[in-house]
This record gives C-alpha cells, structure tokens and sequence, in this order.
C-alpha cells in the first residue's frame, strides 16, 4: 500500500487505479483532534475515504484509489501543518487472455492476403499507440494503414508480401506508464526463382548438363522440386524437359541437335506455387569434333635396330570414341615425317623396327575418331637406335598397402636380376589425374621396396608409379592400376565459439559490425547466415575462407538491428547452428518543446514532445533540471522518467523557476530542450486597511450559522430519507439545498421544509441515483454558510 508520513517532508505520493493508499500524520498531543483538507477544501467525509485516529497519529485511509481522489491533501492539527500531494496513476492495458494469444501464436497469411491486428486497449486517455517493424515505426501509406481510437489500435495491410515477414511491436503509452506488446507475422508465398547464374556443366553433340543454385527465399514453405523448360533459339514455344527434386540442382538432356542452339530456364515450385523462371544465356549443342593432342611419346627401349615407345590416350577425345593412333617418326634435325604404320593402330605402345643403327629419332602419334584424325602430341625426347647398356627391368607385385588422409604407403618387389642390370636404386612418381607430368617424390637404396608419399591433400586422387634405377639410367615404370584417393577423416561441424564472439552486440549508428566466428567440418559444411529467419539485408557482406565465416556489415544502420544466425550444415545431415543479437544504437534526439501548467496550486507541470529516438531505443528516458535564476546552477530534480510529464511541488510564490529536459540512453545524453520565460507563482499580498469607526445605532443582524449540521445517512434502497439541520441568524436565512453541486428547490423528486429554522430534505423512494454529496446553504445579508454530507445507499438484502 502506498503510504505518506505527512511530518517528514512534503510528498508526491503516485497510485495505482483501483489501489489502496494511505496518509498518516502524527501530532504531540493525544488530545488534538486535525483536520484534513483537499484541494483547499475540508473534508469531513468523502465516498471511498476512511479517517482513522490512534493515539497521536491521524491517518486518511483510501480503499481503492479513483481519479476522484486526486489532489492536494492538508492536514492541521495543533501545531502540525502539513500537506502531500496524491496522483492517481491508470497505465494501458489489455486483456491477459488476448495478450497470451498474440504473443505466443503468429499471425501467419498468403500473399496477397488482407491482415488487420488490432489491440483493444483501456487505461487513462490520452494513450499514444505507436506502431513500430524492426524498431522503425510504421504511417500510413500506399500499403500501410494504422487505425489509432480511445480503445483500439489496428495495423491493416490490404495484400500483404514476403517483405510484411518479421516481428512488430505496439508501444501504449500514457501518463502513467508504457506497455510493449511483441507480435510476429509470417506471410508464405511461392518461391524466388532459383539462384543463377545457369551454368553449362556439359556441351556436347549428344548432351547437355545445366547447374543451378536453390532460391534465396524460399516463400516461406520448403521447395518440392525444379521444373526444366527449353527454347531452341529462332523458335516461340518453350518444350518442359521435366522435373528434379529439391535435392537435386542439375539437369542433363539428350534432346539435343548438333549445332543448334538453346535457352534454358528453371522455375521452383512449392505448395503455394511455382516461382518465376530463372533463364540461361545461349548455350550451343558441339557438332562432331576430333580428338586433342596426346602428351609426347616415351621411350622405352631402343636397340640397333628397333625403338619401343608409349603413350596416353589425349585428354580431349572429340565429339566419339577414339578408334586408333596414327605413329610417325623422322630423323633428329628433319622437317619431314614418315608414317611408321600404314594405318591407324588400336595399342598405346609399338616396337618401331628397320632403323638405321647409330641414327637418332623422334616420335609423335595422333589420336583418331569418327570425325578424322586429331592434332598431333609434340616430338618425343629424341633416341639413338643402338644397343644400350642393359637397363633394369619392372618392379614386381606394386600395391598399396595403407594410406590416411596426408599419406599412401607403397610395397614392391624387386625386379628380375639378369646379367648387367643391378639395380642401384627406386624411384617413386606421382601425378594428379589432370596433369601430363610426373613429379618424382621419392629416391631410395637399393634394399628398400616400400616407401611413404607424404603431404597429401585430404579428397584429392593421385597416381604413382615406381621405376628401378642403375647405371643406364631408369627402367621401364610400373603404374598402379587404379587412381587412389586420400580419405579425409569425417569431421562433424561444429562453431568455434569463444569470449570474443558475445551474444548481444551493441553498436552506434555509423559504425562497423564485423564478427568472426571459426568452424571446423570435414566434409566442407556449407554456410548460411540469416536474419530474423530471413535473407540478410541489404550492406551485409559474408566472406567465408580457411575455417573462418564472417559478418560484415561497414555503416550500421537502426534496421541492421535483429536477430543473425549462422547455420553449418554437410552433406552428412549434421547441423549446428549459432544465434547472437544486433542492436544498433545512437546519442538520442533531444525532446520536443517544453510546456509548463500549474495543474494544482503551489505545483508546476513540466511536459514535453517525445524524443523521435523513442521510436527504436526501448530504454531511452528523461532527466528534468531547473534552476532558480538566470545564471543559478541546475540542479536534477527528476531522472529515470519514462513518459512526458513531471510535477513539480517544491514551487516557492514570487521566484522565477527556468526548467530543462534531457533525453538519455546508454551511449550518453541529448541536447537540452528548454523553457525560454521563468515560471513564477505571484505571491499574494494581503490588502490592510485602516478606517475610523463611525457611531451606529444597535445592529441586530447576526451571522448565519449551523446549530445543529447535516449528518451522513445510510439507508435501503425504495425506503424515505430524511436528512435535517437547525440555522439561526438574523435576518432569517434563506435555506437552499444542493446535490453534487445542483440546485434542488425546483426538483419535484425532492421535498425541501422551514420551520423556524429546522430545514428538511425528504426524498421519497431513494433509488441508487440519489447517492452523492448533499449540501445545504444558509443565507442572508450579513453572510453565507453551508453544511455537507453523504448520503449512501445499500441494496436490500
């Protein structure tokens, strides 16, 4: 209960609606009986208000406040003078039931769609209701319209769009508090068009494969699938080639002529409809083409009259499969080259024979397909046909006998020992699937026949070869058969977060946001970053390298403010996501004018225009100065006040009070709105004058007064009540009663009587209406009096 010691100091005392509240006073001395006044008025009885006595302390006792209650209040008693001051306080509300539903459950619609959320509301007019979508607040528009009465706000938005999504805020706010309602709105819609550009994955004669990205929103409900359509160029009507799942972001045709041209588009579809089409620039169907060039021949032996060479297919092999090789050969520093067979053979190795001893040759060979012959690979390293010193033969039974993500281990046996090829040496190879050379890794003795790659790259494929050395240099290569690959370790995806990365950001307007967070995943997660569930907003840049995923946003701005997330995500299922609040701050904006009003004497209140800072910073509030002279110092006489108004009651009569008012956050405080006239109570003089007295005869006219007053009455509904005082005073007074301030002596309803100075009230049948303040007033020529009372009415029982 709100309580007020009267002989302390003089009080502000602030109330609830429909509270109790209570002021006490105690005097010296057991005997004194006080008075209480409100307004300037006395009180000796009020509806809603108890007088309470125990020993020295006097108390006035309010069941349940109402705005009627409102007011100065003065105690006298003895030598006790004291006063407080009672403001009734009733802030916005709304009913629990409807405020658990709106901010629980949320308001989901299609496209196109009316919405209208209205908030019916009750507290102490005037309430501002505001409106307000990622702290910006909402006017009316083209779209928009905010509907604002004494007892509801309503937010309509005729067809609704994806950009409606995100969560709003009601802000009721009055006199006596602020009442924030969060609501969220969800509008689903038919997808984007998926993410291009269109990428040509294949072009050929007999097929085409085309890659696409899933769209950046999705509506709101998940993609079913991707639907295919094709134009050939020159031609109207588009053909639908089908359909893909969502999972699935290629497509490959063999609906395809040689030469001709097409467009291709993709749609995404989900249950409420199907997205406009995504379309890809020309993309051409390749005519027959023939084979590239292989890599130059090697040498793998040579005598005195034959040379045995090999070679790989080309990585190019045209528009069909590759039938044969045309071999050519010419003698070291010639122009001209000589077929070495009369057409094309199906082998990649030949023993070239009838050469000249002592003669030295190069080699190229040609790849050929059904398109004719291709280029030609470029001149082996040039040979001599002539004995040579016996190289060593092939490595035996080459495997790999483990490997782990950075490594493979090879086991071979030893060539077959004939005489004049020892073997010196090993030599081990390696080279990716896409590069023509070899890059020799590892030399070893003799004695070893296992050695270890090391410094692999995790997920790539690699090809390795083993040849045996000696003094004639290296032997013939032995390959192993299938390309290997180092698997990488499966590595669930996880967020490296640390104390750097917090879970609230706070950031002036006009600076940088930037956040690392590190991750770790094998395979790759991919990332996705939102905001409030949705795409993130324009100034957002992601950079995503080395582990590393970072937000960067370069002048932040309020509507940067939100809800981000960042979700990792592989190809196993496994997901893992992180969430971290933005709030974009700034120095407030100063309030609006100032107003000064003297709404209870001997008070002054001190209102203002809200700061426009209000609309997107939830814990702005005021600090109200004043000073008692042009240059005295200011001094704080009100702060954390969170409306527009402040009372203040130490007002001295005949001073000049300047006041000032500063809008503050936590970055710091506004500029200064202040009165520019000096407030001032007058102080009344009282008026002394001095006159001679003047010899009159007898005056026999007395005063009006009260021999016996009015006294409260409590009776039943439908019953008589007699309500009656005695007046003397000379001339007679004349007798007229009031109710609630309303003359009665030409109401029918009542019946007034005098006789000889006992005056009557009879009211016959009371009724519910006839409750209130009674007052009769006694007058005549020499003065003015009256006497008050309640009359209450009880239902019957």
């Amino acid at each position: 209960v709100p309580r007020c010691y009267l002989n302390k100091q003089l009080a502000t005392v602030r109330v609830a609606k429909g509270e109790p509240a209570e002021l006490s006073c105690t005097v010296s001395k057991d005997d004194v009986t006080g008075t209480w006044f409100k307004d300037g008025l006395k009180l000796t009885s009020m509806e809603g208000v108890v007088f309470e006595k125990k020993g020295l302390v006097h108390k006035l006792i309010i069941n349940k406040a109402e705005d009627i209650h409102a007011g100065k209040y003065r105690f006298e008693g003895g030598d006790v003078k004291t006063e407080a001051s009672i403001f009734i306080e009733d802030p916005p509300q709304v009913d629990k039931m409807l405020l658990k539903n709106l901010t629980r459950v949320p308001t989901v619609a299609k496209a196109g769609q009316a919405v209208k959320l209205k908030i019916p509301f009750e507290g102490r007019l005037p309430i501002r209701a505001t409106w307000l979508k990622d702290k910006m607040e909402l006017v009316d528009d083209t779209r928009i319209r905010v509907d604002k009465t004494d007892t509801f706000t309503m937010l309509s938005i005729p067809s609704c769009e994806r950009k409606d999504c995100g969560d709003y805020k009601v802000r009721l706010k009055n006199d006596s508090g602020v009442l924030e309602i969060n609501l969220k709105l969800m509008v689903m819609d038919k997808p984007q068009p998926p993410a291009g550009p269109i990428k040509i994955v294949e072009s050929s004669a007999n097929n085409i494969t085309i890659q696409w990205q899933p769209p950046k929103d999705d509506g709101g409900k998940p993609v079913q699938r991707y639907i295919v359509e094709r134009q050939q160029v020159g031609k109207k009507e588009w053909e639908t080639l089908g359909e893909t799942p969502r999972s699935c972001t290629t497509f490959t045709t063999n609906k395809v002529d040689e030469d001709t041209s097409y467009y291709f588009r993709v749609r995404a579809r989900n249950v409420e409809g199907t997205s406009d089409a995504l379309e890809s620039g020309e993309v051409k169907a390749l005519g027959k083409a023939s084979p590239g060039a292989p890599d130059p021949p090697e040498i793998i032996s040579a005598s005195r009259d034959s040379i045995t060479i090999s070679w790989k297919a080309p990585r190019k092999t045209g528009t069909s499969q590759i039938v044969g090789y045309i071999v050519q050969k010419r003698k070291k520093g010639t122009m001209t080259w000589l077929p070495v067979t009369s057409g094309p053979i199906k082998d990649k190795k030949l023993r070239v024979s009838s050469l000249k001893k002592g003669v030295q040759y190069e080699f190229r060979v040609a790849a050929v397909n059904a398109a004719g012959t291709g280029d030609a690979s470029d001149p082996s390293q040039p040979v001599f046909a002539r004995d040579p010193t016996r190289s060593p033969g092939q490595v035996q039974d080459l495997k790999v006998s483990s490997c782990n993500s950075t490594s493979i281990t090879l086991t071979w046996s030893r060539p077959e020992v004939k005489d004049g090829n020892d073997v010196k040496g090993y030599e081990v190879e390696m080279r990716l699937p896409h590069s023509p050379s070899w890059t020799r890794c590892l030399t070893l003795p003799a004695e070893a026949t296992t050695g270890t790659v090391k410094g692999l790259q995790a997920k790539e494929k690699y090809l390795l070869r083993v040849r045996a050395l000696n003094d004639s240099g290296p032997g013939e290569a032995t390959e192993i058969e299938t390309f290997l690959e180092a698997a990488a370790p499966v590595v669930p995806p996880r967020l490296l977060i640390d104390d750097t990365v917090k879970s609230l950001l706070v950031v002036r307007a006009g600076n940088t946001v930037r956040v690392n967070i590190p991750f770790e995943g094998s395979p790759d997660p991919v990332v996705m970053w939102l905001k409030d569930g949705l795409p993130l907003p324009n100034g957002a840049v992601i950079k995503t390298e080395d582990g590393s995923t970072q937000l960067l946003i370069g002048a932040a701005e309020l509507a940067h403010s939100g809800t981000y997330s960042v979700e990792l995500q592989n190809g196993l299922g496994k997901k893992e996501t992180f969430s971290f609040q933005v709030q974009i701050t700034d120095i407030p904006q100063p309030p609006g004018p100032l107003r000064l009003d003297e709404n209870v004497p001997n008070t002054v209140t001190v209102s203002w225009e809200p700061s426009v800072s209000e609309k997107w910073e939830r814990n702005l509030h005021y600090t109200v100065l004043k000073r008692e002279s042009q240059k005295g110092l200011w001094r704080v006489v009100g702060d954390l006040i969170y409306n527009n108004k402040f009372t203040f009651t130490t007002v001295i009569p005949g001073r000049d009070y300047f006041f000032r008012v500063v809008a503050k956050n936590s970055l710091g405080a506004s500029d200064p709105s202040e009165t520019v006239q000096p407030w001032r109570i007058r102080k009344t003089k009282a008026e002394f004058r001095v006159r001679p007295q003047k010899y009159r005869g007898v005056n026999q006219n007395q005063h009006p007064r009260f021999l016996v007053p009015l006294k409260p009455h409590v009776v039943v509904t439908g019953s008589e009540c007699h309500m009656s005082c005695a007046v003397g005073g000379y001339p007679p007074p004349k007798i007229t009663w009031y109710k609630d301030s309303r003359d009665l002596s030409n109401d029918p309803n009542y019946f007034c009587t005098n006789d000889f100075g006992v005056c009557s009230l009879v009211i016959l049948g009371v009724t519910k209406q006839d409750a209130g303040e009674y007052m009769v007033e006694a007058t005549n020529e020499v003065g003015c009096v009256f006497s008050r009372a309640f009359l209450a009415i009880k239902g019957k029982t």
